[in-house]
């Protein structure tokens, strides 16, 4: 039923109409196999000091925000208004192993918040021989991270070299790998139609959906 909640996402009423219960019945079922799941600590990430531990040169981080759209909120609308998406939203940091593609860890924020500024907030940190691969929205990383590398931002008028595309290319096909993931974890339409619950709790569940996701990764 869980499962069947967070790929689907329809209403609770509609669930409980395949399940033959109430729709107060399966939001208690739902909210609670969800919390069992957080406790058993199965589907747990790596987390943020795994980040740390890697100071091998063949390890190769790529890190990307996937946004979540959300019903208009009543309170404190710009903050959650996303200018590059157009409507109001929350902010996912993924953070994976570009070679295994597996989710080292998670970060949320409001869709106004810059992609940048949620990096920082997430209070992240990287070993000092960790390389880094980020978009555009990461301008500035280099200067807290040595290792790290975004696209070279054009300036006005101005156009790249040769050099510069060919890095360009070779960044973007490394980096792909984390809009796959992106793509995967978007099949779990919980996270990719707009979010009706409460918004603490899509922290949550992205986190279980990603655990889950490695999970099956490793299998």
């Amino acid at each position: 039923m869980v499962i069947q909640y967070w790929r689907e996402y329809r209403t609770y009423y509609h669930i409980g109409l395949d399940w033959g219960l109430s729709e107060s019945a399966v939001c208690r079922i739902v909210y609670k196999i969800e919390n069992i799941l957080i406790k058993s600590r199965k589907f747990r990430l790596p987390g943020k000091k795994e980040l740390w531990k890697m100071s091998s040169q063949e390890d190769l981080v790529v890190m990307d925000v996937t946004e979540s759209p959300i019903e208009k909120p009543s309170r404190n609308q710009k903050k959650f208004f996303s200018g590059k998406q157009g409507e109001h939203t929350l902010k996912t940091q993924v953070v994976i192993h570009q070679k295994s593609t597996t989710i080292i860890c998670l970060g949320h924020g409001k869709g106004r918040i810059h992609d940048f500024k949620l990096f920082k907030n997430s209070g992240i940190k990287f070993g000092e021989l960790l390389k880094v691969i980020a978009d555009k929205g990461y301008q500035g990383i280099n200067k807290i991270h040595q290792l790290s590398q975004t696209p070279i931002k054009k300036t006005r008028g101005g156009r790249l070299t040769k050099e510069q595309k060919k890095s360009h290319r070779e960044l973007n096909r490394l980096r792909i790998t984390v809009e796959h993931v992106n793509r995967r974890l978007k099949i779990f339409k919980i996270l990719d139609y707009r979010y009706r619950n409460r918004h603490r709790r899509l922290g949550l569940r992205s986190n279980l959906i990603a655990g889950i996701y490695n999970y099956e990764l490793a299998l």
